[in-house]
């Protein structure tokens, strides 16, 4: 390329070279978005990941070294951009990095000086010091983003090892480029690849794990000069009430509004020095103190609004569903909670957050219901004192349309509350048993959900439809129901804890002509309505995958015990399945398995999926032999 003068546009070697380039990633990309069979996609993945191999190999001898590595890392860029994440970890970033070591880098991040040694033999002032430290940190995402694919719930110990691997290798890179002032968007990056991998291991509950990486990417914002400005802030503000809500997952409660009372202080500093000196407009600086705030009381509030009410065993607390029933009418603050709630918060949406994170316990799920933990007086009083606060802010609110996934974009001082919100809010009362609170907020928000256009909202609906029908199984001498079928084929129930609207909206989920007092008649009803949920779906929208784990176990485990009365009658299953109706196990079987097949339990469950499919061929073939 030199031969032809300044390698640049206009040189041919360069224009060749970026030509070819542009016709591999462009083919890649369209490869990415086509639907071809496995079989032929493979091929033509194969073939565009040859002709990259072949163009870095045929032009690396034909242009200077500091154009070829740039584009290396381009290129893997590119190809990252796209989900081609093995690709630009092999084609790219990994050959980018053999030209300093042949190894694994994994087997020395583990010395600092041996590391330092290997890739940055020249110091961190090196012109290729920037590139070196990119290479690395993005040959770490890619490696995080290939275990992803392949085991998403990170269920094999090799994943779950890779990703500490990975969290190590990131802190190790950042620890290098810290001191250097230039290199602060480095430091950016690398937590927020450290944040997203310990919120995906925070979820399988390895937070005492994962803290340790949490309070180094806090530090690292705090250290880095450039990073401490307003502009940073927010982001900063979510690496701290990550690091809080790993202590209150880890039961250390304490030490999780410590650090949030920590970052309260850390906000109040930099916002005294803004005083002095502001770059940004008055307006768009107090919202991001504001919602930075916010962040820091809702973790000081989730502990608070217990402790402040403990007291000594011999303490006398009159019986609170007097006060609750007697505050109904009185004004809001009613209680003790929402006099807190209104001196820490302003505007119900605040308040309702607060709500939201007090009531939220990393250990609980939705369909395993229980009463809350530590069983105390004092607790439940207040458990019971949230909800009573929160369907007070709900029934008095609109529900406003907020599909960010991210509840903590509801800022301060707004009097709307999300749609995703008081869905949460609705799992929470479930999950507490406050059947009360659940049957009134459902009402409301299902009237909402129903006359919304968007297919997103239409998951949030499955769900409800899945708990209302699970609530009378779970429960079923709290809630008895009888069905009758109308003239056009609707079936209402009537039940004495639920609302009429409730009791409708848990009847359009029946649907078939099912005979009264038929065995398992409920179970029949809560099987049909997840197959409708999983196979209907014109948009692919499931319910929450949490939630059809715990529908499909329960009819799993209620289906076996019909199935055991099936295989102790006998070699004639036919005839007993005709003389005892035992047809409806084999019809919630079949659907279990179709659930399975068309869901992501297949890949994450394959031991119940390898059950379920024996039981029904033996079952079958049993029936075709009879």
């Amino acid at each position: 390329a030199d031969f032809f003068g300044a390698v640049a546009p206009g040189n041919p070697v360069v224009d060749s070279f970026e030509a070819e380039l542009r016709d591999v990633l462009g083919f890649l990309r369209r490869l990415r978005g086509a639907g071809e069979a496995k079989a032929q996609q493979h091929d033509l993945h194969r073939r565009g990941a040859n002709t990259l191999f072949n163009i870095w190999i045929k032009y690396k001898p034909r242009l200077p070294e500091w154009y070829y590595n740039e584009k290396l890392l381009k290129v893997g860029d590119s190809l990252a951009q796209i989900k081609e994440y093995k690709l630009a970890l092999l084609q790219c970033y990994g050959r980018y990095l053999q030209q300093f070591v042949s190894v694994d880098p994994d087997n020395i991040i583990d010395d600092v000086h041996q590391f330092k040694a290997t890739f940055f033999p020249n110091g961190f002032r090196d012109k290729n010091a920037a590139l070196t430290f990119h290479a690395l940190q993005e040959r770490n995402v890619c490696t995080y983003q290939m275990v992803c694919s392949s085991d998403r719930n990170l269920q094999n110990q090799e994943s779950l090892q890779t990703c500490f691997n990975v969290l190590s290798s990131l802190r190790l890179t950042m620890q290098l480029a810290l001191p250097q002032e230039n290199l602060y968007w480095l430091i950016y990056s690398g937590t927020i690849h450290i944040y997203t991998i310990c919120r995906h291991l925070m979820i399988i509950g390895q937070s005492a794990k994962v803290l340790e990486y949490l309070l180094w990417a806090s530090i690292c914002m705090e250290s880095s000069i450039p990073l401490l400005s307003v502009r940073y802030l927010t982001w900063r503000a979510t690496l701290y009430t990550a690091v809080s809500q790993c202590y209150f997952d880890c039961q250390a409660s304490i030490h999780g509004e410590i650090f949030a009372r920590r970052g309260l202080i850390k906000i109040d500093e930099l916002k005294q020095f803004e005083n002095i000196s502001s770059s940004l407009e008055k307006s768009e600086t107090k919202k991001v103190f504001r919602e930075a705030t916010l962040k820091m009381s809702v973790m000081i509030f989730k502990r608070a609004v217990y402790e402040s009410r403990r007291k000594p065993k011999s303490y006398f607390w009159p019986k609170l569903r007097v006060s609750l029933k007697e505050a109904q009418n009185v004004p809001w603050p009613r209680t003790t909670t929402e006099r807190l709630l209104t001196e820490m918060f302003d505007g119900v949406a605040a308040q309702f957050l607060a709500i939201l994170e007090a009531l939220s316990d990393s250990s609980r799920r939705v369909l395993r219901p229980a009463p809350p933990i530590p069983d105390e007086i004092e607790v439940r009083d207040v458990v019971s004192e949230l909800f009573f606060a929160g369907l007070e802010i709900l029934s008095g609110n609109s529900i406003k349309k907020q599909k960010e996934c991210c509840i903590f974009v509801i800022t301060a001082g707004e009097e709307g509350v999300s749609g995703d919100a008081a869905v949460k809010f609705i799992k929470l009362a479930f999950s507490y048993e406050e059947w009360g609170v659940f049957d009134s907020a459902i009402e409301l928000v299902v009237n909402f959900l129903q006359v919304q256009d968007d297919p997103t909202w239409k998951k949030a609906e499955m769900e409800l439809k899945l708990l209302t029908l699970m609530q009378p199984l779970l429960f079923p001498r709290k809630f008895k129901q009888d069905f009758s079928i109308s003239e056009n084929n609707t079936k209402e129930a009537r039940m004495p804890h639920g609302s009429e609207k409730k009791q409708t909206f848990r009847s359009e989920c029946c649907s078939g002509s099912l005979k009264h007092r038929e065995p398992s008649h409920d179970l029949i009803i809560l099987a049909t309505t997840v197959f409708s949920c999983v196979s209907t779906s014109k948009q692919n929208i499931q319910p929450d995958e949490e939630i059809l784990v715990d529908v499909i176990m329960f009819l799993w485990q209620k289906c076996k015990m019909g199935l055991q009365q099936i295989q102790m009658s006998g070699s004639d299953y036919l005839k007993y399945i005709h003389k005892y109706k035992a047809y409806q196990w084999v019809h919630i079987l079949w659907i279990i398995n179709e659930v399975i097949q068309k869901s992501s339990l297949a890949d994450t469950n394959v031991v119940l999926l390898a059950e379920v499919t024996l039981h029904l061929t033996a079952i079958l073939e049993n029936i075709a032999d009879s």
